[in-house]
């Protein structure tokens, strides 16, 4: 089992426990926040799921119909992520506004804070452990578990907090208010989730730091005269760049693949930990202004099309 299977297990079983000990007391005492924190628990627990098929999808090789693989899978479990995410902050807010409404009771408060702190210190451990999994893999699927976690760290102590003022207060209001900030820092926290797994679902391009050094690698190889119309997108696993490098005229095709090869294998010492689909053109001269005029008078055309019919 690959480390990002395994993390997701993990998380999985995790959040299960969380489930079931937060949801029986927060039915019992009526806390709207600990009742929030077994709500998103569970929603945990279903995403974490989702992520484990959704590695598994990722991490098959590239077939007959899927030429590329399947790593986009993880970019788009990672916007769905974040919109559960999102819903659950909204619903968190709905029972929010309705014990402000209605203002019910809430009991039981030191069971309550002991299920809050237990929680509290799990999430702490899952946390560090996915961040660790996370950083070794830079999988876009683990780093959304691993924000989603310590969002449920913040808003865990939150209600602990909430719990503890309610009991030396005895305002019951005081949980419908935290658990209100809860719900929008939830909602808050899914940003990044969705906007990650949108930008990659788009190809975005690598990383400025590492498109300078593919660039550097191509640039300072001794016969290489120029490069241009360099190329990249990631789908989480794979790493795809794609450019055009000036090579003489008279060089034979066997020393411009040789050529090729060396240039690569300095790429793919970037970052071993991600697969690289690199594909390069060879130039007997700097055709780059040729190319974009071809391009951009390709889009004017298109436009004049459109405009006529």
């Amino acid at each position: 089992m690959s480390p990002q299977k395994r993390a997701t297990v993990v998380s999985t079983t995790v959040a299960v426990v969380l489930v079931i000990v937060k949801l029986a007391v927060g039915i019992a005492s009526g806390s709207i926040a600990v009742l929030a924190s077994a709500i998103d628990s569970l929603l945990d627990s279903v995403v974490s799921i989702f992520n484990f098929f959704a590695i598994k999808k990722s991490e098959e090789n590239p077939d007959a119909r899927f030429h590329y693989g399947k790593g986009k899978i993880q970019a788009l479990a990672g916007v769905i992520e974040g919109t559960v995410i999102t819903m659950s902050g909204i619903f968190i807010m709905y029972e929010s506004v309705k014990k402000m409404i209605y203002g019910t009771t809430t009991t039981l408060l030191t069971p309550s804070i002991v299920v809050m702190i237990f929680s509290i210190v799990v999430t702490y451990f899952l946390v560090r452990y996915l961040l660790r999994i996370s950083e070794e893999t830079k999988s876009i699927v683990i780093k959304a578990d691993a924000i989603h976690y310590k969002t449920d760290l913040w808003s865990n102590g939150a209600v602990l907090v909430a719990l503890l003022l309610v009991q030396l207060s005895g305002l019951d209001i005081i949980d419908a208010l935290f658990g209100l900030s809860i719900g929008l820092y939830i909602i808050y926290s899914a940003y990044e989730i969705i906007e990650d797994g949108v930008l990659m679902l788009l190809d975005q391009a690598l990383e400025e730091d590492m498109v300078n050094k593919i660039e550097s690698i191509i640039e300072t190889h001794p016969k290489v005269t120029s490069q241009h119309w360099l190329k990249t997108r990631t789908d989480g696993t794979t790493n795809f760049i794609e450019f055009h490098m000036v090579l003489t005229p008279e060089m034979s095709l066997l020393e411009a693949h040789n050529i090729a090869n060396d240039v690569e294998d300095e790429i793919i010492e970037l970052d071993r930990d991600k697969r690289w689909v690199i594909t390069p053109h060879f130039d007997p001269y700097d055709d780059e202004e040729i190319n974009e005029a071809m391009f951009h008078g390709h889009k004017l055309g298109e436009k004049k099309d459109a405009i006529n019919n």
